[in-house]
């Protein structure tokens, strides 16, 4: 692969009671203090993605939404947890008359319910062993007392500067003096977002969606323009669900079910099992071929399918069938398959954290504003900067996942867990809009059929096949540690838009993952961000 090796490789984690991985040291030091206090895997994650949503500002926060897979050692079970929220119940395409889309940024693209508190209530309340207050303590210190900007946040307020200068409470919170872009090593504090998240870990749940902090965040919403009312907040929902799943060789891998997009990575696996994936390893260009191959017929399938189960039936029995699978296998060299032109991965700012405790407890979060700065609004005096994942509906009115009120919007989101004779193996996730099945396909496969370790899946240069800013066509982008030749052989091949980008690029996303051995659990965090795997 040897073009220009570049030296920044991860630094792999091997600890013998308990892991934690994110896309930030900050938030992964964090999680590990509440481990070694004796919190759980999901007290470790609340502090991981509370703190997330202050040092990671332009991808996650409390204004976002989240899916949880976790796996609680004292039943064996393994449950899916959709903290993802609904559109406004007085909304309507009518709204956006003489738009073709919603608007991408601004109140009116702050048209959900922001859903990731209610996953950090509700996790902990099941499964949590210290207090929330405990829990959210390194989020309320960081965003009271600053914390040192990393080159992630500085690169994306340069990137957006016009953006944060367009809200005045954006660029009150995050710019300095209302100005400038912070750049790395500054120190940035958001002490509104401190009261919040202290009354957050006061009042819970009623406080966020039934209380203050709801009315101040409807208020000025609806001053702006915006749809949600505090009737919106009081009514949302968080819903445990049954992972979805199938098997792969000797494992079985979970996924969030919809309105999550994991049966994507689940597809990409079911077709790949028809292949000698280990023997791949020799041959890069036939395993990218391949993978790109099933990756386009799942998206094929996601961009038919997938929308709010309440809504519109998913037929997810025949999509992860094996007979399914085998079909599509038969069809994957139709030479008039190509990218699909269609689809909603424009954009995937996101972070994915993870953590196994040492009594057994595994879990993986991944959490969103959906675009780098989600809404661009930040809501008020809150301190919280609201996602813009409602942008996803379609103004179609024959469209399947049309705009509609009290409506999830379907959601790239989505994390995968490993499981083998019922234990879990490995938990593994990642950033990235179309890259998050993409990745976390190709990081299992690495390391179960491959014979990769975590951090060497993570660190090993990536494809892919997707939409970036401002692209109208989807196009399959090599990491520059790839020869030319590879992508000369792929283009023979029949892809199309072949690219070679720099080495660690942001597009490929960020992934972390823990593998769980009988004696051991091994952790990676990706280089592509300022992330870190630490246990004890």
């Amino acid at each position: 692969m040897g073009r220009d090796i570049d030296p920044r490789y991860g630094r792999s984690c091997i600890a013998r009671k308990s892991a934690v991985a994110t896309p930030s040291n900050l938030a992964s030091m964090a999680a590990n203090r509440i481990l070694n206090e004796g919190g759980s895997a999901v007290d470790a994650m609340v502090a991981a993605n509370s703190v997330l949503g202050v040092v990671f500002p332009h991808m996650t926060g409390a204004g976002g939404d989240a899916f949880w897979l976790i796996y609680d050692a004292k039943t064996g079970k393994t449950h899916s947890l959709n903290a993802s929220g609904k559109s406004a119940s007085n909304v309507s395409m009518s709204d956006f008359s003489g738009k073709d889309e919603i608007d991408v940024r601004g109140a009116k693209a702050a048209n959900t319910v922001p859903g990731a508190v209610s996953g950090w209530i509700e996790a902990h309340r099941k499964f949590g062993k210290l207090p929330l207050s405990r829990c959210l303590e390194p989020a309320i210190d960081y965003a009271k007392n600053g914390f040192p900007v990393g080159d992630s946040v500085a690169r994306f307020s340069e990137f957006a500067i016009d953006l944060l200068r367009t809200y005045p409470t954006t660029a009150k919170t995050f710019l300095k003096n209302g100005v400038a872009p912070y750049v790395a090593s500054d120190i940035m504090r958001n002490p509104n977002l401190a009261k919040t998240l202290e009354q957050i870990a006061e009042g819970g749940f009623d406080v966020f969606y039934k209380g203050d902090i709801a009315k101040r965040i409807c208020d000025f919403l609806q001053e702006q323009g915006g749809f949600l009312t505090p009737e919106d907040f009081a009514n949302h929902q968080v819903d445990w669900t049954e992972p979805v799943e199938v098997s792969y060789r000797d494992w079985k891998v979970l996924a969030p079910p919809p309105n999550s997009a994991g049966f994507v990575t689940l597809q990409i696996l079911g077709m790949m099992e028809h292949m000698n994936v280990k023997q791949m390893k020799e041959s890069e260009s036939d395993f990218i071929d391949h993978f790109t191959r099933a990756t386009a017929f799942s998206f094929k399938d996601r961009d038919t399918y997938l929308d709010d189960p309440n809504f519109n039936h998913i037929p997810l029995d025949t999509l992860l069938s094996k007979d399914y699978f085998r079909d599509r296998f038969k069809q994957m060299h139709n030479p008039s398959l190509g990218p699909p032109e269609t689809g909603f991965g424009k954009k995937g700012d996101t972070t994915f954290s993870c953590a196994a405790d040492e009594e057994g407890n595994v879990v993986g979060v991944i959490q969103s504003l959906y675009w780098e700065w989600g809404s661009g609004l930040v809501a008020g005096d809150t301190g919280i900067l609201l996602q813009n994942r409602g942008t996803h509906f379609s103004l179609d009115p024959m469209a399947r996942d049309r705009l509609e009120p009290n409506k999830r919007p379907a959601h790239t989101l989505t994390c995968s867990m490993v499981l083998k004779e019922d234990q879990p193996e490995m938990v593994v996730g990642a950033m990235g809009g179309d890259g998050e099945p993409q990745t976390q396909a190709l990081i299992i496969m690495r390391v179960l059929d491959q014979g990769y370790s975590v951090q060497e899946a993570i660190d090993a240069p990536r494809w892919l096949l997707g939409r970036t800013w401002g692209d109208h066509v989807r196009g399959l982008r090599l990491e520059g540690r790839y020869e030319e030749k590879i992508a000369d052989k792929l283009r023979e091949l029949g892809h199309e838009n072949v690219e070679i980008i720099e080495n660690f690029s942001d597009l490929m996303g960020h992934a972390q993952a823990i593998r769980i051995w009988p004696d051991h659990l091994e952790a990676g965090a990706d280089p592509r961000a300022d992330g870190l795997a630490i246990g004890d």
